[in-house]
């Protein structure tokens, strides 16, 4: 009797611990999934402020994907920039003309999802001169809180 009872609770055991690694497993794929359409919206968002018609609205729009305590790092161009300071420099850059449709696609050629973070691989599909052709090769590091993109480092 205490052996059978006691292949029943074993038994128990390892269905529920197998449950439960599954439900596991889901659960990472589901949160691997929303970070990579996070990112992919970043950019389809990106490519269509690009175009020369865009708007304030498609502007706001990629914001709506960041935390409030947002943060943009590119040591090339100048630094950190926080949310408000990106945002004037996205409204004045189309302003200024400075989305003229050169940017025709994005590529992403490489992604690597972590917790909380994805690091991407990607290039710019320009049109210069009636050509089109890929532009240099660069990375992008994101990290996400609650949902949202709390950072992006460019490592270009």
């Amino acid at each position: 009797m205490a052996i059978s009872h006691m292949k029943t609770v074993v038994s128990i055991f390892l269905i529920i611990w197998t449950m439960n690694q599954t439900l596991a497993q889901n659960v990472t794929k589901q949160h691997k999934d929303s970070l990579a359409t996070l990112v992919e919206a970043y950019y389809d968002l990106n490519l269509k402020v690009f175009q020369p018609n865009s708007t304030i609205e498609d502007i706001d729009k990629i914001f709506e994907l960041f935390s409030d305590d947002f943060t943009y790092i590119h040591p090339k161009y100048g630094g950190t920039y926080t949310r408000e300071d990106l945002y004037n420099g996205y409204v004045r850059n189309q302003k200024e003309g400075g989305y003229d449709g050169e940017v025709a696609d994005v590529k992403i050629k490489n992604k690597i999802i972590g917790l909380n973070a994805v690091t991407i691989e990607r290039s710019y599909v320009l049109k210069k001169e009636n050509t089109i052709k890929d532009g240099e090769p660069q990375m992008t590091f994101f990290e996400f809180k609650n949902g949202e993109i709390s950072r992006i480092f460019e490592y270009w």
